[in-house]
């Protein structure tokens, strides 16, 4: 699962799919607020923690007959329907520990497998689950102090106080969904629409423990759930279009996006008119949050898995990225230039010739940046070869747009190594093309030229204003004088 790279099968890549905003899944995301009751699978309140001393241990499961596990399996989960107060450490101490030492052993009790569960003890396990991991999640930092919310990537992890016995309730229900004695027919009655909405809404938790693990179990159910597929795709699209256009908050986007990773990893050929709706509406959008930081490495895994499935979106991908190129974000921009390079490797000549002439007009602004990460990191561009081939074989259009902001740089840019730099690809070009060069450099000194006897004129205009202006000044004074 990291980075997204798992390879989806063939069955996966074939079912269909809709992307459209027009989709009719509602997710409910109410900033951090309660999970909205589905009358599909109505979730009971929780229920409060036991009085003291009312928890008893039960029997292992190795200590009574085959016979009465089940029945045994259920009174276990029953053990483990209460919540406990974790902000106090010593309140409910014994109680917390006999409810962890129950969670462990219906752990080892699914992935044994040594007993396939009844379908009311998978009702029950389910129920049990949702009791303990659907909840109300913590307000964030900037929520509680009413300031302006600061660099996600500044601030301190919120850590789940809970997640003894939530990480443990977690691996259950991982290890429910990957078993092979798990019949999806069964399973699909409690893990259902409902449920997956209710996951997805914990993805904003601010835990990455709890978000792995919520990626993990996300990714098996799809895998494993071909009916949920399509109605999981747009759930998740319903996130991003929040976060893009209303909130730019959500603590889960990198790792929706390493799930969606892998299923565009899968998608089969031709594709389809829905995914590549998907990169226009969601994905390249996706650039302009100003947190982009923060899942960029997973959203360019996305956009250049498209490029590299259909070489004919190159252009698409190109002039979205030109569309939302940050104007005073250096950090930013470097990144965007990372991403550029990855899909300018997978870009065919005849995508490239497109979008070219604006593209190497963005190159050349980058060249010429006062930010000296921004220069260098376009000028290393010229250091992957792909990139240089395809220049090579459009120069005549490409090097008359960037040749000015190279001379400019070796003219007056401050930075010693963007200066070093730019003399090694202004020496390439030379050799590529001499002819060309010249008429370039031709071209360049006639405009600077032109430009300096332009700005002459306008300053000898200047003058002669003033000069008149000063003249009639003074005859008017005059005049004003003998008048009186």
């Amino acid at each position: 699962m990291k980075g997204g790279h798992r390879k989806p099968s063939k069955s996966e890549a074939n079912e269909p799919s809709s992307y459209g905003p027009g989709s009719n899944v509602v997710v409910s995301h109410a900033s951090r607020g309660s999970l909205v009751p589905s009358s599909q699978s109505p979730v009971t309140a929780t229920p409060p923690p036991p009085p003291m001393g009312s928890v008893e241990p039960l029997p292992l499961f190795r200590d009574v007959p085959v016979s009465e596990r089940q029945t045994l399996f259920l009174r276990k989960l029953q053990n483990c329907c209460f919540q406990f107060d974790f902000t106090d450490t010593i309140k409910n101490a014994r109680e917390k520990e006999i409810k962890r030492q129950t969670l462990l052993e219906l752990v080892d009790f699914i992935q044994s497998g040594s007993s396939k569960i009844s379908e009311s003890c998978q009702e029950e396990m389910i129920k049990m689950v949702s009791v303990n991991i659907f909840r109300c999640l913590p307000p964030a930092s900037h929520e509680n102090t009413g300031q302006e919310p600061a660099d996600p990537e500044e601030e301190e992890p919120y850590l789940e106080p809970s997640w003894p016995h939530l990480q443990l309730v977690y691996e259950l229900l991982l290890r429910y969904i990957v078993s092979t004695d798990t019949d999806t027919k069964v399973a699909k009655r409690y893990i259902d629409h409902s449920f997956v909405l209710k996951l997805l809404d914990l993805f904003d938790s601010e835990d990455p423990r709890e978000r792995e693990y919520l990626k993990t179990i996300l990714h098996r159910i799809y895998g494993k759930f071909m009916v949920h597929r399509p109605f999981i795709r747009k759930a998740i699209n319903n996130i991003f279009y929040r976060f893009i256009y209303e909130t730019e908050r959500h603590s889960g986007i990198g790792e929706l996006l390493e799930i969606l990773g892998s299923i565009i990893n899968g998608f089969a050929l031709p594709m389809k008119e829905e995914h590549k709706l998907f990169l226009v509406r969601v994905l390249i959008p996706l650039h302009k949050p100003k947190p982009i930081a923060i899942y960029h490495q997973q959203l360019s895994y996305c956009i250049v898995q498209f490029v590299e499935k259909d070489y004919k979106l190159a252009d698409t991908v190109i002039r979205g990225l030109l569309k939302y190129w940050p104007v005073t974000n250096c950090t930013k921009e470097n990144l965007f230039l990372g991403e550029l390079e990855e899909v300018l490797e997978a870009t065919q000549p005849v995508e490239f010739q497109r979008c070219m002439v604006p593209l190497f007009q963005q190159i050349g602004r980058c060249l010429n940046s006062s930010h000296f990460q921004v220069a260098e990191r376009a000028l290393f561009l010229w250091n992957n070869e792909h990139i240089v081939g395809l220049i090579a074989q459009n120069r005549s259009v490409i090097l008359p747009i960037i040749y000015p902001a190279l001379e400019k740089n070796i003219q007056s840019h401050w930075n010693q190594a963007v200066h070093g730099l730019t003399a090694n690809i202004k020496k390439m070009f030379m050799e590529m093309d001499p002819e060309l060069f010249e008429e370039c450099q031709r071209q360049y000194e006639e405009k600077q030229a032109k430009s300096k006897e332009v700005e002459e004129q306008r300053q000898f205009t200047w003058k002669r204003l003033a000069e008149a202006a000063a003249e009639r000044d003074g005859v008017g004074g005059e005049d004003h004088m003998v008048t009186s």
